[in-house]
């Protein structure tokens, strides 16, 4: 038995080379080189964790040097967040506080170690309120720092390298909320190279075999890609050459994770995804004025060759976009046929691109103006910060309509530039300008043409917004905005509108219930609510302050009867409304047979079984998985175990926000039971093909045919088909050998 912090042979020239390995990238890198505290920030930490190992059996000083080399080599940061990601877990870890830090490594680099310790321990806690609050905390820190999100960044990326040595449950908690805040965190922030890895990551953990599998399948189409590339890239480099460009041109695979989402957006095998890869012309240009002109000659020059299509042609050149990306993109005709995808950019747009903000710093000339964008968009999230969603999910939900966002840019009157999210209407810019704005909006006039304020604006539209005199705002217009802020906006608007009539409404209340010697208390109020067909306190004040509700003799029976009772029908009420439901359930007949949960070890692999007394699981009505799916489970607040599919975005939702709650599930391959799959059937119509598909699924297959329902237009068809199947595999075969049936052009199953 070794003593106590003694570091073996082998274990400590691990740890030396490592720190070595990043020490020479640091040494190549541009930043100034201060070494020395690098050096002493590392010394320090090894000592604070001496003696400690990660789950994997590796020293535990391993990951903060992991981190620092992402933060200095894929990030391109400098010494100051070098030293910060050496310390980030020492004063979460060890007894060192901040304030020893700040007096071995100064105030800046104690701010940052600060920073990420409020934030320690991922994102989200045990409940919905810590998971929230602590999302909050990490956004506002980049107001302070964008640097500790940075390193969070980079700390995240490092423990999505090493999830292998996790349990599976703990898997597919930190897998989930990766995919579902870091990654469109770290595409918000411009760090395209990470979110790309933190996609495949999470995919790769969530979908093992169905990964392996398209690894595989990208791997055998290399040589025949790697030819047709020739082929096109051939003269476009000879039109480069002539023209005295310097320059790199290299196609670039899509990731693992987007041919997945693609292959299932559009029900499309693997064969059939004809851009798996784009086209990249990074060129030198050491005068930053020229870089337009020469993204344009280029253009010129490949537009020549092939044939332009005439809709896919982006210039970020001029506009760049939120995250600072700059590039142009066209689509042409390759000579193969297929529609390729060619970028164009600097050797400053690709790093900035690639890097993301860091790499603003390299450039950074005068006053700063490259972060203006990332400033605006900081301000936009501090607004939902400041007024959040009463429910810690639908605070994430509404802040990830804005993380995923493809954008916009408009402009107002005046020539001012908006960037608003794809799909965002006349009522959101209206509130984006300024809450009352939105409150008084009526209408407005888009390129000088009078418009109704549900209009979806486009890129390059005018805006001008007329309003009333007198704020026009209604609940429902929270079913037109898009955007997060504008939501947010409102619903503070209406409170402040409803807020002098509730006031009058609970004073009303008070003195009525007082008058006729009834308690105010939660079982009278949650009585009168339900008589009054109201969901909360608020509403009924509001319903009795605008007279929409008159309290009368009517009332008083029902509600001395609830006060006199102790509530007990009424609390159980209570425990319904108070519950989150997240899912569709079986129905309530179903719920009562259902026999009691039996216990459930989130840390262990549950068994999914169904036996004469009915299953040990619910299937989510969301997403309707089978057996076969790559599946979790969620207990339930009644203690039950709820089915969603892994890609379920409600189990994204779930992932992210209950991680303590998710358990890793296998189907039991003795089952005989069956499931209902929806499969949609594309193609051409002629006579008798309804007959064949019939045959295929009843005679041929045997299979359980539930519902169909088939609508032919203009010589093409299209079905929904429903069976009754006891596993995916039999689904596969099914659209398989239908779309061998003459005509049938698709067939695919529908989650």
């Amino acid at each position: 038995m070794k003593p106590e912090g003694l570091v073996p042979v082998n274990d400590e020239k691990m740890i030396s080379d490592a720190f070595a390995e990043l020490l020479d990238g640091y040494l190549r890198s541009n930043h100034r080189k201060k070494v020395e505290i690098i050096e002493r920030a590392f010394e320090f930490a090894k000592e604070a964790h001496k003696g400690v190992r990660r789950r994997s059996g590796e020293p535990y000083i391993m990951h903060p040097i992991a981190v620092a080399r992402i933060v200095s080599q894929e990030i391109g940061l400098g010494s100051t967040s070098i030293c910060a990601a050496l310390l980030h877990d020492v004063v979460e870890d060890t007894d060192y506080t901040v304030e020893d830090i700040e007096q071995h490594f100064g105030a800046k680099i104690a701010q940052i170690v600060e920073g990420l310790t409020k934030i320690s321990g991922g994102i989200f806690g045990d409940k919905a309120s810590v998971q929230a609050e602590n999302f909050r905390k990490l956004l506002l820190t980049m107001s302070d720092d964008i640097r500790v999100v940075l390193i969070k960044m980079a700390d995240r990326l490092h423990n999505m390298r090493t999830l292998g040595s996790m349990a599976p449950n703990k898997r597919y908690k930190i897998a989930g909320e990766t995919l579902y805040i870091y990654a469109p965190l770290a595409h918000r922030l411009g760090l395209f190279t990470i979110k790309t890895e933190l996609e495949d990551l999470s995919f790769k953990h969530e979908h093992p075999d169905i990964y392996r599998d398209i690894t595989e399948k990208i791997a055998a189409t290399q040589h025949r890609r790697t030819a047709v590339y020739s082929d096109f890239a051939a003269p476009v480099k000879d039109a480069l050459d002539k023209m005295g460009i310097k320059y790199e041109a290299k196609a670039r695979l899509k990731s693992v994770y987007s041919i997945y989402n693609k292959m299932e957006k559009k029900h499309l095998p693997f064969d059939e995804v004809y851009d798996l890869y784009a086209v990249r012309i990074v060129f030198e240009c050491d005068d930053q004025s020229k870089e337009k002109s020469i993204c344009w000659a280029i253009y010129s020059a490949i537009t020549d060759l092939y044939q332009l299509h005439p809709s896919r042609t982006r210039d970020w050149i001029a506009v760049p976009k939120a995250n600072g990306y700059q590039a142009l993109h066209l689509t042409v005709m390759g000579p193969d046929g297929n529609w390729v995808e060619v970028q164009i950019r600097s050797r400053r747009m690709d790093e900035i691109a690639e890097k993301g903000f860091a790499a603003h710093w390299k450039y950074k000339i005068g006053d700063g103006d490259e972060e203006s964008e990332l400033n605006a968009w900081l301000k936009t999230i501090k607004d939902i910060l400041d007024n959040p969603e009463p429910s810690a999910i639908d605070f994430l939900s509404t802040l990830k309509l804005n993380l995923f966002a493809s954008e916009i840019v408009v402009f107002t009157p005046a020539g001012e530039l908006v960037t608003l999210p794809s799909g965002a209407t006349v009522l959101d810019f209206a509130f984006h300008l300024h809450s009352e704005i939105g409150m008084h909006c009526i209408a407005a006039k888009i390129n000088h043409k009078l418009v109704s304020f549900q209009t979806e604006l486009k890129s390059g539209d005018q805006v001008e917004v007329l309003t009333s005199k007198t704020p026009i705002a209604q609940a429902e217009w929270a079913n037109i905005l898009v955007t997060a802020k504008a939501r947010t906006r409102l619903r503070k608007g209406l409170r402040s509108l409803r807020q002098p009539m509730i006031a009058k409404g609970a004073e009303m209340l008070r003195k009525w219930l007082s008058e006729n010697n009834i308690p105010d208390n939660n079982l009278v109020i949650t009585k009168l609510q339900g008589l009054c067909h109201v969901g909360n306190r608020d509403d009924l004040c509001y319903q009795l302050g605008v007279e929409e509700t008159v309290l009368g003799d009517y009332l008083l029976k029902p509600l001395r009867k609830a006060a006199e009772s102790g509530g007990n029908g009424i609390i159980s009420r209570i425990k319904a409304i108070g519950r989150i439901v997240p899912f569709v359930g079986s129905s309530s007949k179903a719920e009562e047979a259902a026999p009691a949960p039996e216990p459930i070890n989130p840390k262990k692999i549950y068994r999914l079984h169904t036996g004469p007394g009915g299953s040990n699981f619910r299937i989510a009505g969301c997403c309707s998985p089978i057996p076969g799916d790559d599946v979790m489970g969620f207990i339930a607040d009644d203690g039950t175990l709820e089915i969603h599919s892994l890609d379920c975005p409600q189990a994204q939702v779930l992932k992210a926000g209950y991680g303590t709650r998710i358990v890793a599930t296998e189907w039991d391959t003795a089952r005989d039971d069956r499931f209902i799959a929806h499969i949609r059937i594309e193609g051409i119509d002629r006579i008798g093909i309804l007959q064949e598909i019939t045959q295929l699924i009843s005679t041929h297959m045997g299979i359980d045919m539930r519902k169909l329902q088939m609508e032919a237009e203009a010589e093409l068809f299209n079905a929904d088909l429903w069976v009754r199947v006891n596993d995916a595999e039999v689904v596969s075969d099914l659209c398989r050998r239908m779309k061998a049936i003459s005509g049938v052009s698709a067939a695919s199953r529908i989650h």
